[in-house]
Formats: C-alpha cells, sequence, structure tokens
C-alpha cells in the first residue's frame, strides 16, 4: 500500500490538511499572544473560550446536515466560508488597516466553519475508505498532522511577529487552493436518503443523535478513548508543570568546550521535539510492521507501552531515563493510534457518519479535562501518585476496550445488515 493507491478524496484531504496546519501552525497557536498584547490576559482567554463553544456547537450542526445533504456541499460551504474569514484577516492586519475586533469576529467565523468541515472530512475519508486501507490512511494522516505542526510552529515562532500580514496571506493562498480542489476534484462517495416528508431540523437532529446514543460499543468505546487520550493530554499539563518546578538542571559539555544547560523548561521541549521526530521520521514503518499482527495485540501493546512512558515521564527527573520514557511512548502511541481510529469507523452507520464524528468531538474535550483536572490532582498527589493514576489509567482503557471489541463484531454486522437492506 502506497500514498497514491489511496482514494483520490484521501489523497487530496490529507495533502491540504498538510498545507494548511503547515501555515495556520505559524499563526493560531499566537494568536494567544496577539489578543493578550491588544486586549489583555482575562479578556482574550474568554474571546478563545468563545472560539471553542462555537466550534462545538457548530460541530454538532456540522455533523447532523453531512448526513442529510452530503459531504462534499458540506465541504464547499465551509471551506468558502473558511476562506472568506481568512481574506478578511488578512486585511485586518495589513499595513493599511489594523483591527484586533475584526481579527477576532473572522476568527469566530473560521471555528463555526470548522465545526462544519470537521465532521464531513472525517465521515468522507471513512467513506472511501475500506477496512484493508483505514489503518495505513490513519497512519499517513498522522504523520502529516505531526509534521505540518512541527514544521509551522518551528517557522511560525520566527516569523510571526515580522511578516504575520505575509503569513495570513499564505492561509488564504492555501485556502482557496483547497477550495477549488474540494470544487473540482473531490467526489462525494456518500448519498444521502432521501425523504418526501418536511422535517422539523431540531426534532431530526435531536433523532439523529439518539441513533448514536443507542450505540453501546461505540459510547464504551468514546469512554475508553477519554481515558487514553486524556493520559496523553498530561504531557502539555501536568508533566510540563512538574518538570519545570522539580527537575534539577544539569549542565552538558556542547562541541567540546562550551557548556549547555538544561532546566524543566527545555528537558519539557526536547521530550516534545523527540516525539514529533520520531513520529514523522517513523510512522509509515510501524504502520506497515503493525500490519502484520492482529489489531487487538497492536492496541493493547500500543496502551501498555505508552502508559509505562507516561508513569516514568511523572516521576523521574533523570534527562537519560527521560528521554528513554519519551521514546518508549512516542512508539506506543504510533501503536495504538491508528488501530483506534479503525476501530472506530467500524463502529458507525453509514447513514449518521457525520453525526458520530460530531460526537467524538467531545471526545476531546472530556480529554482535555482529564488533561486540566491532572494539573490539580498532581499537586495534592504528588508524582509517584500521578504515575500510578496513569496506570490506572491505562487499565481502565484497555478494560473498557475489551468491551468494545466483544461488541464490535455486532455492531459491524449490524451496520452491514443495514446497508444492505438499504441497497
Amino acid at each position: 500500500m502506497t500514498f497514491f493507491k489511496l482514494h483520490r478524496n484521501i489523497q487530496i484531504r490529507i495533502l491540504t490538511s498538510f498545507l494548511t496546519r503547515i501555515v495556520g501552525s505559524m499563526i493560531f497557536p499566537f494568536m494567544a499572544i496577539y489578543f493578550a498584547q491588544e486586549l489583555g490576559s482575562s479578556l482574550a482567554g474568554i474571546l478563545l473560550l468563545i472560539n471553542v463553544a462555537a466550534s462545538i456547537i457548530s460541530g454538532f450542526y456540522g455533523g447532523y446536515i453531512t448526513d442529510k445533504i452530503g459531504r462534499k456541499k458540506v465541504l464547499v460551504m465551509g471551506q468558502a466560508l473558511t476562506t472568506i474569514s481568512f481574506v478578511f484577516m488578512t486585511f485586518s492586519n495589513s499595513p493599511w488597516f489594523e483591527s484586533v475586533w475584526l481579527t477576532f469576529f473572522m476568527m469566530l467565523i473560521n471555528s463555526l466553519s470548522s465545526g462544519f468541515v470537521n465532521p464531513a472530512a472525517e465521515a468522507m475519508l471513512i467513506d472511501v475508505s475500506t477496512k484493508e486501507t483505514r489503518s495505513f490512511m490513519y497512519s499517513i494522516n498522522y504523520w502529516a498532522i505531526n509534521a505540518s505542526i512541527m514544521i509551522g510552529s518551528l517557522m511560525g515562532g520566527f516569523l510571526f511577529k515580522t511578516h504575520k500580514f505575509e503569513l495570513f496571506i499564505s492561509l488564504t493562498g492555501v485556502s482557496v487552493l483547497t477550495l477549488l480542489l474540494i470544487v473540482f476534484l473531490m467526489t462525494d462517495g456518500y448519498k444521502p436518503v432521501k425523504t418526501a416528508e418536511k422535517l422539523n431540523v431540531w426534532k431530526d437532529m435531536a433523532l439523529s443523535y439518539r441513533t448514536v446514543m443507542h450505540n453501546r460499543a461505540f459510547l464504551i468505546f468514546s469512554l475508553a478513548s477519554i481515558f487514553i487520550l486524556g493520559l496523553e493530554m498530561q504531557r502539555n499539563n501536568y508533566i510540563s508543570i512538574r518538570l519545570e518546578e522539580g527537575f534539577t538542571p544539569v549542565s552538558l559539555a556542547w562541541l567540546g568546550t562550551d557548556v549547555f544547560h538544561i532546566d524543566g523548561i527545555r528537558m519539557f521541549s526536547f521530550l516534545t521535539t523527540e516525539n514529533t521526530l520520531i513520529i514523522v521520521l517513523f510512522t509509515v514503518f510501524i504502520a506497515g510492521w503493525i500490519r502484520k499482527y492482529r489489531e487487538k495485540d497492536v492496541l493493547y501493546i500500543g496502551i501498555i507501552t505508552q502508559v509505562i512512558g507516561y508513569s516514568v515521564l511523572a516521576a523521574s527527573n533523570s534527562i537519560w531515563i527521560l528521554l528513554a520514557a519519551g521514546l518508549v511512548q512516542t512508539i506506543g502511541e504510533m501503536m495504538y493510534v491508528p488501530v483506534r481510529q479503525t476501530m472506530m469507523a467500524d463502529l458507525m452507520e453509514e447513514d449518521a457518519r457525520g453525526a458520530y464524528m460530531a460526537l467524538n468531538g467531545l471526545v476531546f474535550q472530556g480529554a482535555k479535562l482529564i488533561g486540566a483536572a491532572g494539573i490539580i490532582l498532581g499537586a495534592a498527589i504528588g508524582s509517584w501518585g500521578m504515575a500510578a493514576v496513569y496506570i490506572l489509567c491505562g487499565i481502565v482503557a484497555m478494560g473498557l476496550f475489551t468491551i468494545t471489541i466483544k461488541g464490535r463484531g455486532t455492531e459491524a454486522a449490524k451496520n452491514t445488515g443495514k446497508t444492505s437492506s438499504a441497497t
């Protein structure tokens, strides 16, 4: 299997997502600093929370309408709205005109459009892939996401302050290119079921999500995902703070004569860089390797490996042990992520995939809450206590995934039966 043998829709989605994330990572991670400087930290925090809330709410509606009118129509509408927002954001950060409030309003529009686009795009990837190609597809997409964020974040640190206008121009150009590719090259492999009845949108949307809520295997899978993704969120929450406060600075000889000082913040930066580099360099190799083994075995080994890595990261202050733990954790991450995403696709009913993907967005919000809660809990129970909590999270996640796997065959057969009867 190679990238060029994947469906054209998948190729376009991964390519455009890669380009958009590169430029977007040069801008959006630094917008919090921009708003804080212009409006103050408190107001900036409120505005960013409004953006997150808008994306969640629109995601539910986007997930609903993509099942009703088709993926491509929603993608075109959402991407057009995104492009318009980027045009105005570029204008409001130009040498001739600057407006922080117009910038925020356009970011809000962009958050709304992302809510439409994301469920449709994710559902479309599942529509045009097969059980045999999904693991590889998700591995390539995972690699592209990490590579683009790494490249964009590094370049943004150097360019955002001095070339913000040029970065917004680049983002707008990539958005226009994405819109053109969607319109002229993408096809819609999903045909929505038409009904002659006049629908009450709100009632119908409630019924759509009720279908998802009745899928017990998917709900248990989502709960398991919250625990394991919540573990991943610890890196940027408790672990980063613990290293900054408790890591004993060390000095290493650099190029024979100079001494390089490593404190907690630099140690955290090294771990993050190590994680991203390993993913970028070895994801394709790992993806080919794990295809030889049963999904269930790969999932369990990946979770165990990741839990071990995070538990050591929570407790150790040795630079070499931390780097080794970072390596172990990253290998586990690369193993379980494609399998988890493939499992998720198999649990979805074809005519409600948009609704499923919208609900899946809440999994990440729940994981973020666990990540934030780790800071509070860590202050109370300490590093070794947090290591024990991470092990407990892994055990709970594995137990819930086991229940999901047992119910997965039943759901897959049920979904196949619905598809067959529909045809």
